[in-house]
């Protein structure tokens, strides 16, 4: 008794010390608890025996994981299951919540774990009822508390448990219980009604709304969010759902209770309001259960109840967007009382837009309603009036209104709280806006004009004031016409409403687009000329950037409708009679920003991304080449026009920018044309190449090279042709190349230069689209090899003779991860015969291997995995390496060959899928290499078969015993993606020493339950049926069809 009492004052130590060592030594001692099975009949005794909670929460904890993590013995299950029942029976209404709830859990682990194994674990709800028919209302909880977890128990995945297996066994409880437990919470809230602000009561909702929110077809949405879509109730629950009582109970519950349990009651609604259109008898039934949602919901609009609640109030919002989601227009229409629900609901929005601050993140669901519902109108084919005519431009102005208000008001000065500073959330969230304001179109666009007029007016006037005067009101007048032009942008994303004349929408359209335009010529004007470093200015000038990204898409350019009606109105306007001179106002406004801008990089990057975007349609980028401004930029490229490329902080936009004038010069594919582009770049050359070494340290030659090679990324990157590559590889090798090698050799321990040059490397040595493509009596492939080889090897050697600083990812891990992405594109970019290195002696190809295997040696394994992108450069490069120069490999020391193929086996075992196959490719390699030199072969004859020989003599443990094992349990016991790509290096494996595959086989076997390992046997059996001893892909075809087959029949109980 005393080690009892030891124990409990050690798990009291676990859940409560304040000391973390204390707590770390008190968990590892009570470890083998959870760990080791010999331990259960010790946690059975101190559930029996222990006083203290802590004590019953480790033995609850313990046989939680026992059961998850260990295949343990049935009849074991079962007598776990009885004891769980008995003693919540007896000793659970005294116990504290958390072991309640932990040993809750437990029962219901065991329960699903075990629900195909015996039917006594399907007898579930009938034990729960036990519970809840005895007196005590304790017991009633119990049950309650068990049905609740047991429901989300079989809703949620678990790690113990392959996930094929899981849908079977919530397919199986769906089917079997879980009507009947949606039954029982029907019941218990009927009879709970009276109990008020009772513990049971919040206990039946939650299962009410588990039960509704269940997984039924296994599609897994993140339910979260509002596109659950369709609840797809089974149609053995038809009556109930059909039972007007059903829906009512939870009105009735909304209406008695408080928050949070009235939220959950309109959570169990807004599931009933999602179910499937087919589960119902006919549309009689469907129109009767749609006319209770709404008389339910309008008395909670007439009332007003609960909704002062933010939590209700939302919850209100998603039940009223779900109504058009899943009935149609004409259905709604025909529904006693929706005139007057409709008004409720288009004065509770009203409402819900006057009050924005409080409810800015509800509002959404309402406009997606009223969107949902003015785009059903065209198919409208009954006569009863829909009433929307009235109050859709009721609401279009309260939106726009509410707008202007919160910009009155003024934003708090945390920035993340003002929606203009996120362009892309806040076009998603305008997404339903502009289907009302096209819904009548013509009384909406005349009261966005009607309202921009006099702004526009007031910001041109103050464009008119001295230079240096301050004025508050320019900020608010900016920030309300960032909303207009935000809102005039996201209405002409949608092309043309149905059912409207298209001409007179574009005639609209021009209008607001002319206001736009107009904006456009007094921005940068005047006074507002200085105001490029204010908050305010920047956000109108990306609302003005998302207006052009829309308006191009609609009416400039490839996919877009040349309009007449859009162009000869706008020729009326401003005189804009084609598309061609409204590019030359985007393209003006593009060159102002970047002239003008030199501090924010939003809005750099994001007019950048609209020139990249013009630049690289087909048709827009001809049509660019024509304007002079595109001329102009073309030919002056550079810090002094463009100041923000002088900016440090604006540097990686650099390469964007060369991305773009690079996709403009390689348009017409001129030889002359490039090298003309080419000459603003050439001072910065010639500057830096005749910088002395002693000299070549400073700030300055730092920056010119950063800035340098980040244009050179651009440039590369924007050559898609063998022809367009070739014209900058010309231009740059062998003149400039020297100066790589330079700046890499003089500025090596600093990661600002060497990762940018490093990343241009990589970029000049990808073969996309076979651009590396040379003739065949050009030697320029092997040269272009040679200076790769000589800048990693200049990288290489002075990274790793340099100490390792504090943030060693950025001072080393990084430039080696390029390297290695350089080295593996140059291997395997097909562009060089690597023979010739050894045959003409030269060094270049062992060099840069050599110092590539140095460096990755120099990493622990651990930082490898632990680092996202030097994994998948390491684990890239291993398979070119494998693939391609396995002799290499197969030259190395026993221990150095151990570490990489044991890190191979680290990779398979990793949860990136791509990482995982492209181990499984090397490990076929070696695997290959191995049979066809070895097995099949006499004895090994060539240098490296020996090497192999000899390595796998010193570790047949790991290769290919280890790594074959480890492929087992990947395939039969985890679910893996990537099947095909495991299934390559198993049969190479197998082939290798098929006694190696017999003890397996007999392991594996052995481990799974006695009952089953007769048909594991046989299924092991029929994966080697006919198989032949060869690597021929018809051999390896028929090995990955029988591996799914076998797959398949191993992981069915």
């Amino acid at each position: 008794m005393e080690s009892l009492a030891q124990l409990e004052a050690m798990c009291e130590r676990l859940y409560n010390s304040q000391d973390s060592a204390e707590r770390a030594h008190a968990e590892s001692t009570l470890k083998c608890f959870s760990v080791n099975t010999d331990y259960i009949s010790q946690c059975q005794y101190i559930l029996d025996n222990a006083l203290t909670p802590y004590a019953l929460m480790l033995a609850s904890s313990s046989l939680l994981k026992q059961v998850t993590e260990h295949s343990l013995s049935l009849q074991l299950r079962l007598d776990i299951r009885n004891y769980l029942l008995s003693y919540l029976a007896t000793r659970g209404p005294d116990l504290q919540p958390f072991v309640t709830a932990s040993l809750i859990q437990l029962f219901c682990r065991v329960t699903k774990f075990g629900w195909f194994d015996d039917d006594k674990f399907k007898e579930v709800a009938k034990e729960s009822m036990n519970f809840l028919s005895q007196v005590s209302s304790d017991h009633y909880a119990i049950g309650l508390k068990i049905l609740n977890q047991l429901v989300s128990e079989m809703n949620q995945p678990n790690s113990g448990l392959p996930s094929t297996h899981h849908r079977r066994v919530a397919c199986s409880f769906r089917d079997q219980s879980l009507f009947q437990i949606f039954q029982i919470s029907l019941t218990s809230l009927c009879h709970l009604k009276n109990d008020v602000a009772s513990r049971l009561q919040e206990l039946a909702l939650s299962l009410s709304l588990k039960c509704l929110s269940y997984d039924f077809v296994g599609t897994s949405l993140d339910e979260s969010s509002e596109e659950f879509g369709t609840v797809q109730i089974p149609s053995s629950w038809r009556p109930v759902i059909e039972d007007p009582s059903t829906v009512q109970i939870f009105f009735d519950y909304y209406a008695i209770t408080n928050p949070p349990l009235s939220k959950e009651a309109l959570e169990c609604l807004v599931r009933l309001a999602s179910v499937r259109r087919s589960l119902f008898t006919n549309d009689t039934e469907r129109s009767k259960f749609l006319a209770h949602l709404m008389t339910g919901t309008k008395e909670i609009l007439q009332t007003g109840q609960g909704l002062a609640d933010h939590d209700n109030y939302h919850e209100y919002c998603r039940l009223l967007g779900r109504f058009k989601v899943n009935y149609q227009l004409s259905e709604l229409v025909n529904v006693e009382g929706y005139s007057d629900w409709i008004r409720l609901v288009a004065e509770f929005t009203s409402r819900s837009l006057q009050s924005w601050q409080w409810a800015s993140s509800s509002v959404y669901y309402l406009l997606g309603l009223w969107s949902r519902l003015v785009t059903s109108v065209p198919y409208l084919k009954s006569d009863t009036p829909s009433l929307l005519d009235e109050f859709v431009p009721k609401i279009t102005e309260g939106f726009i209104a509410s707008r202007f208000d919160s910009v009155q008001a003024g934003f708090p000065d945390d920035l993340s709280e003002n929606p203009l500073d996120s362009v892309e959330l806040l076009q998603d969230q305008l997404d339903c806006f502009p289907y009302l304001c096209r819904f009548q179109y013509e009384s909406s666009s005349l009261y966005i004009i009607k309202i921009m007029e006099p702004i526009l007016q007031s910001y041109t006037e103050k464009a008119r004031l001295p230079a240096g005067g301050v004025d508050s009101e320019i900020p608010v007048i900016e920030a309300k016409l960032a909303w207009i032009v935000h809102i005039i942008a996201a209405i002409l994303k949608i092309k043309q409403c149905t059912g409207y004349s298209v001409e007179s929408q574009e005639i609209i359209d021009a209008e607001l687009a002319a206001r736009v335009l107009q904006l456009i010529n007094v921005t940068d004007s005047g006074l507002h000329s200085q105001r490029y470093g204010e908050l305010s200015k920047q956000r109108l000038d990306r609302a003005i950037l998302t207006f052009f990204q829309n308006f191009r898409k609609s009416y400039v350019g490839d996919q877009a409708m040349h309009s007449s009606k859009l162009y000869a109105h706008l020729s009326e306007l401003l005189g804009l009679h084609d598309h061609l001179l409204l590019l030359n106002v985007i393209v003006g406004k593009i060159a102002t920003n970047l002239k003008c801008y030199t501090e924010s990089e939003e809005v750099i990057d994001h007019t950048l991304s609209l020139f990249l975007e013009m630049a690289s349609g087909y048709m827009t980028g001809k049509l660019l080449l024509k304007l002079d401004t595109i001329k102009v930029i073309i030919a002056h490229h550079t810090g002094e026009h463009f100041p923000f490329l002088e900016q440090p902080k604006c540097s990686r936009s650099r390469t964007t920018f060369y991305y773009t004038i690079g996709w403009l010069i390689f348009m017409e594919e001129s030889p002359v044309k490039f090298r003309s582009s080419m000459d603003p770049l050439l001072p910065v050359f010639i500057s830096l190449e005749s910088t002395p070494d002693a000299m070549f340290r400073s700030d300055t030659i730092k920056y010119a090279l950063i800035g340098l090679m980040r244009d050179l990324r651009g440039i590369a990157m924007a050559t898609n042709s063998r022809r367009t590559y070739g014209m900058l590889f010309d231009w740059l090798y062998p003149a400039h190349m020297p100066l790589l090698l330079k700046g890499v050799s003089l500025w090596a321990d600093t990661p600002e230069v060497t990762t940018p040059l490093l990343k241009f490397t990589a970029e000049f040595v990808l073969n996309k689209a076979q651009r590396l493509t040379f003739d065949s009596s050009s030697p320029n492939g092997i040269l272009l090899f040679r200076e790769v080889s000589k800048l990693i090897v200049a990288y290489g050697t002075r990274i790793l003779s340099l100490p390792n600083a504090a943030d060693i990812y950025a001072f080393k891990y990084k430039g080696i991860w390029i390297c290695l992405t350089i080295l593996s594109r140059a291997l395997a970019g097909n562009f060089c015969n690597f023979g010739v290195f050894e045959l003409y002696g030269d060094r270049a190809l062992a060099d840069v291997l050599d110092i590539a295997l140095k460096m990755i040696l120099s990493i622990p394994l651990a930082d490898i995995l632990a680092f996202r992108k030097l994994s998948r450069a390491y684990f890239a490069f291993l398979e070119v390496l494998f693939n391609n120069h396995i002799t290499f490999i197969l030259r190395l020391d026993t221990s150095t060959f151990m570490h990489i193929v044991l890190s191979l086996e680290s990779g398979l075992k990793g949860l990136d899928s791509n990482i995982s196959s492209q181990c499984a490719s090397a490990v076929d390699s070696l695997a290959s290499f191995y049979f066809n030199n070895i097995t099949v072969g006499e004895a090994p004859t060539s240098p490296a078969a020996v090497s192999l020989a000899q390595h796998v003599a010193e570790c047949s443990s790991l290769f290919p015993e280890q790594i074959l094992r480890t492929l087992f349990e990947i395939v039969l016991f985890e679910d893996c993606s990537n099947q095909w790509s495991l299934s390559r290096p198993m049969l190479s494996l197998i082939l290798i020493s098929e006694q190696i595959f017999t003890d397996l086989k007999a392991k594996i076997t052995a481990s799974q339950p006695v009952n089953q390992q007769q048909r594991l046997s046989l299924c092991f059996d029929k994966l080697m049926a006919d198989m032949t001893r060869s690597l021929d892909s018809k051999n390896r075809d028929k090995f990955t069809q029988n591996l799914t087959i076998f797959r398949h029949e191993f992981r069915a109980k």
